[in-house]
């Protein structure tokens, strides 16, 4: 059976979009914090709007992931450790209503206060927040995390850092942070930071640690068993602190949590099948409709569920890392996506069931409109209208082929364009002036068996230009080292966005996150243009201000041509689940996404 959950969205994104001035709103202490205007949920809220309060504990759900991993610190940089365990092995002084697009409402903390224009941002802790080891949160290990993580953490933690003036303690349980720049969604990303217990560190080595050390932190869950490589359990904490707070009725419901890691889709899906694993995301809609049909689905042991969202699509691909000789010319890699044969390839792999991603933003109103750039979003553009490629201004959509293999006409405009940025063909091959062959190497990670599949046929559409593409299979660990690195030419990406883009863009594709191992800027984005839409949308007062920037920063990197886009796997989600894995009817506007499985799912036999 198909439990189907799809529901008008747009209504509550619009009720958001309400903009006030934000020095109207924080005079006093506030039980939450919103971007624009005030947090959706009232201070004497009972639970997140999408959390069912009297949901059964006990039970428990097990995921397959791809891969492996040697590391149980996720806040850095070395290794590789479970991305789940950045949410559920920590917490933050705030926590996130995925029901609205940025809004924080107390946790750690049980108020916040700021500064009439966000200058700063002031805390107070929760008496009764405590570690797992019942140790008390204190302010000394709020201030110790921010600088622990702003000097030896990831990358991602270090730029906020850098835009703190001060931090200091302004009484027993209260801290407060004064910034150096005018950025009004560092009040909100101070919020979000996880916190952890400095004396667990004391005498260690934070940025060199890896299995060494399981992390003692005040969220619902501890790590409990794992075994390195092959799964991590956690398990509810029954003296969690805060089990009695508004923010967590209803969710961390479930008594354990069992990552089970597979070293390819394959072995992952015949787990699924066998039971090994309870729960598994169908990102194929041809492999959906057609390979679910097994017994524990007829008998009703396992539901099909199908999960709607009104996010951004996010992009999704092969990435072309400019920083590479063969991939500094647009033209070089337009030509690329018109040999990409999209339509042939999403035929093949889904039957055609899903559609493309067209831009960064799309899917939402975040993304850029059809046809030529107009009104603010054209405003916001001219000025760099000489530095942006064409398209931005004019308008841009993705070559579509006629369906066939062979994709002719899209094959000889590639030519063309490869022609014009100085290679054409020799003796059947594609060389530059120089008489060098245009050769590169597609990286991919073990298991990926559905981007191989995409490259082996963009490969065979290759040859018929003279190029010569291999696939380059490596290990999860060298994977990431080498990403870490750039040190790839193409490999496959895939960066999601949120209703609520701000500081983070700078990470994704900033000027100064070009050059900064470990930053999401794996294309290698210099752009003026781009910084100055980030720059736009970050300063934005109303609410038509922020959509123009983020549409005109939508444009610049969709015609950027960074990415080759393939099928929107995630425009719905398809969970497939043990019947006993139960969800809340009411679904939050971003739909199966951080703090949806298994936040708020629980377990109840039937």
């Amino acid at each position: 059976m198909y439990k189907i959950s799809f529901q008008n969205l747009t209504a509550k994104i619009v009720a958001v979009g309400a903009i006030l001035s934000a020095s109207s709103l924080w005079a006093e202490p506030q039980h939450g914090i919103a971007m624009y205007g005030a947090p959706q949920l009232p201070p004497d809220f009972v639970s997140l709007p999408y959390a069912n309060p009297d949901a059964p504990t006990g039970g428990k759900i097990v995921t397959g992931e791809l891969g492996s991993y040697d590391s149980l610190n996720p806040l850095i940089l070395k290794g590789t450790a479970p991305w789940q365990l950045r949410s559920l092995a920590y917490e933050s002084l705030m926590g996130r209503n995925w029901d609205e697009p940025f809004a924080l409402y107390g946790l750690l903390a049980e108020s916040i206060e700021t500064g009439p224009n966000r200058e700063w941002v002031e805390f107070t802790l929760r008496p009764e927040a405590r570690f797992s080891d019942g140790a008390p949160v204190t302010v000394e290990d709020v201030m110790w995390s921010y600088e622990i993580l702003g000097t030896k953490g990831h990358p991602r933690y270090r730029g906020l850092w850098g835009q703190i003036e001060s931090m200091e303690q302004t009484g027993d349980r209260s801290v407060r942070f004064t910034f150096n720049v005018d950025n009004p969604e560092l009040a909100l990303i101070v919020g979000w930071r996880p916190i952890l217990q400095k004396a667990q560190w004391d005498g260690l080595d934070f940025e060199n640690s890896s299995l060494d050390l399981v992390p003692i932190s005040s969220a619902p869950y501890v790590i409990g068993d794992y075994e390195a490589g092959r799964y991590v359990e956690l398990t509810r904490n029954p003296d969690y602190w805060g089990k009695d707070l508004p923010f967590r009725n209803g969710t961390d419901n479930l008594d354990t949590i069992r990552l089970e890691f597979f070293a390819d889709d394959t072995a992952l899906f015949e787990a699924f099948k066998s039971g090994i694993i309870n729960t598994i995301r169908e990102t194929n809609a041809e492999k959906w409709k057609t390979q679910y049909d097994f017994p524990a689905v007829r008998n009703g042991d396992i539901v099909l569920s199908e999960v709607g969202h009104q996010r951004p699509t996010g992009i999704t691909g092969f990435v072309m890392n400019m920083r590479q000789p063969e991939f500094a010319d647009w033209r070089v890699r337009e030509a690329m996506i018109h040999a990409f044969n999209f339509e042939y390839i999403n035929d093949t792999l889904t039957g055609g069931a899903q559609p493309r991603i067209t831009s960064y933003f799309g899917n939402s109103q975040l993304g850029m409109r059809e046809g030529p750039a107009e009104g603010l979003v054209k405003d916001l553009l001219t000025p760099f209208a000489d530095d942006l490629l064409p398209g931005a201004l004019e308008g841009y959509t993705l070559p579509v082929s006629d369906g066939t293999a062979r994709n002719r006409k899209n094959l000889a405009k590639a030519i063309d364009l490869m022609a014009e940025a100085g290679w054409t063909v020799q003796d059947g091959v594609m060389k530059n002036a120089e008489g060098e062959p245009f050769v590169f190497e597609i990286l991919l990670q073990q298991g990926q068996g559905e981007n191989v599949t995409m490259a082996e046929i963009f490969i065979r559409a290759l040859e018929r230009m003279g190029i010569t593409a291999v696939v380059n299979m490596i290990d999860p660990a060298q994977y990431k080292e080498r990403t870490t690195r750039f040190d790839f030419q193409m490999t496959a990406y895939r960066r999601g966005m949120s209703l609520s883009p701000g500081n983070e863009q700078f990470g994704y594709w900033g000027i100064d996150s070009a050059d900064q191992e470990g930053s999401m800027n794996w294309m290698g984005v210099k752009s003026p243009a781009v910084d100055a839409m980030i720059n736009a949308l970050l300063g934005a007062e109303t609410r038509d201000g922020f959509l123009a920037a983020t549409r005109a920063l939508d444009r610049v990197l969709t015609t950027g041509r960074y990415v080759i886009p393939v099928q929107d796997r995630y425009a719905v989600s398809r969970i497939a689940h043990a019947k006993e894995l139960t969800y809340p009817d009411t679904l939050p506007i971003y739909g199966d996404w951080l703090g949806f499985q298994p936040d708020v799912w629980w377990w109840e036999d039937k």
